[in-house]
C-alpha cells in the first residue's frame, strides 16, 4: 500500500537531491607529477577550497605529457607541474589547447654533484647530464652558459633547443641528454646533473646543496593549467584566488622546507 508524499516531504527530498548533486558537482580533480606541488596545494590551497564546498581528488602522473592529456580529455580539471614554455610546447606538439591561470612557487633547476663539492673542482671534459626535452634542455644549457662553460647559437628558440645548438664548449663538457626524471639517478655516474626543481625535491636533494641554481625568469615559473574555456570557470578563479591569498603566502614563507623557491610576482607585491 502506498501513500502520497506530502508537499513538505517532497520539498525535503528535493533539497536532499540538490545537495547530493551539488556535492558531486563540486568535486575538483587536480593532477600532479612527483615533486613539491601537491604538498603545497594540500597544505595551503585545498583547505581554502574545501571551505567553499569542493571535494579534492588528487591524481598522480609519472610522465610529463600525461597530466596535460588528462586535462585536455576532461579526466581532470587542472594540473600543477609545468611552466608556460613547456605548456606551449606540448600544446603545439600534441594538439592540446590548455592555458595557465596562475603562477605558483617553483623550485629552480640546479647543477648537482656527488663527486665535486664546488664548481671549481669540476674538471675539463666532465660529464653533464641534462633534460632531453628541448624546453628544459635550454634551461640547463643557460646555466652552463652563465658560467661561461658553453655558448649557444644567438637567438636560439627555447622550445626547440638541444645540445646541437652549442657553438662553443671550451671546457669540452660531455653533454648527455636523458629523461628529466632520471637526472637525480645519474648523479652516481656523472660529474654534474642539471636537475629540475621538482625532481630534485622529490629525490631528497636540497636546493641549498646545488652547486649552481638557475636565475629563474618568469617563463619558467610553474603554473596551474586548465583547458581553454575553463580559465574563467568558478573552480579556476577559486584556485587562483587561493594561491594569491595572504593566508597561503604566510604559510609558504613560514615553512623552511620551501626556502629557495622562486616566488610568483604577486608574492613580491604582498610584501
Amino acid at each position: 500500500m502506498s501513500f502520497p508524499l506530502r508537499p513538505r516531504r517532497l520539498a525535503a527530498l528535493s533539497l536532499l537531491g540538490l545537495a547530493a548533486f551539488a556535492a558531486q558537482a563540486a568535486e575538483l580533480a587536480v593532477g600532479f607529477m612527483p615533486g613539491p606541488y601537491r604538498d603545497a596545494f594540500t597544505k595551503g590551497i585545498a583547505p581554502q577550497l574545501e571551505k567553499k564546498g569542493y571535494q579534492i581528488r588528487y591524481v598522480e602522473f609519472s610522465q610529463g605529457v600525461q597530466p596535460n592529456d588528462a586535462v585536455q580529455r576532461g579526466n581532470i580539471d587542472a594540473n600543477i607541474f609545468q611552466h608556460t614554455l613547456y605548456l606551449q610546447a606540448t600544446n603545439k606538439s600534441q594538439g592540446f589547447d590548455l592555458v595557465p591561470v596562475v603562477h605558483v612557487p617553483t623550485p629552480p633547476m640546479g647543477l648537482y654533484s656527488q663527486k665535486h663539492r664546488k664548481l671549481t673542482d669540476v674538471p675539463d671534459g666532465a660529464t653533464v647530464t641534462l633534460p632531453a626535452d628541448p624546453v628544459n634542455a635550454a634551461r640547463a644549457l643557460n646555466i652552463l652558459a652563465a658560467l661561461g662553460w658553453v655558448q649557444l647559437k644567438p637567438g636560439v628558440d627555447p622550445i626547440s633547443v638541444s645540445e646541437r645548438d652549442v657553438v662553443a664548449n671550451p671546457r669540452r663538457l660531455k653533454l648527455v641528454p636523458l629523461d628529466a626524471a632520471q637526472a637525480p639517478r645519474s648523479l652516481a655516474d656523472a660529474d654534474l646533473a642539471a636537475v629540475q626543481g621538482n625532481f630534485a625535491v622529490a629525490s631528497g636533494l636540497k636546493l641549498t646543496e646545488a652547486l649552481k641554481l638557475e636565475d629563474m625568469t618568469l617563463p619558467y615559473v610553474n603554473v596551474v593549467a586548465v583547458k581553454r574555456g575553463n580559465e574563467n570557470a568558478a573552480f579556476a578563479r577559486d584556485i587562483a584566488e587561493a594561491y594569491r591569498s595572504a593566508e597561503f603566502q604566510r604559510l609558504f614563507r613560514a615553512n623552511p622546507v620551501w626556502a629557495g623557491y622562486r616566488l610568483p610576482d604577486y608574492f613580491t607585491a604582498a610584501q
